[in-house]
């Protein structure tokens, strides 16, 4: 399904209802327990991704450096 056609039937109400539905499941304590991990999880990745990138452009098979 297309996600422009997708995001038209999410409105304002509905994003309430499910941020209360996620507060009652995991209570006010959790959430930011949770935020901070997935910070943390967001920024390994894009360190992980800078040095994917790096070593791609250090050794290429078949160049020579002098």
């Amino acid at each position: 399904m297309n996600l422009f056609v997708l995001a038209g039937f999410i409105g304002p109400q509905e994003i309430i209802i499910i941020l209360i539905i996620v507060l009652l499941l995991f209570g006010g304590r959790k959430i930011p327990e949770l935020m901070k991990g997935l910070g943390k999880g967001m920024k390994e990745f894009k360190k992980a991704t800078k040095e994917g990138d790096n070593d791609d452009d250090v050794s290429e098979p078949g160049k020579i450096e002098k």
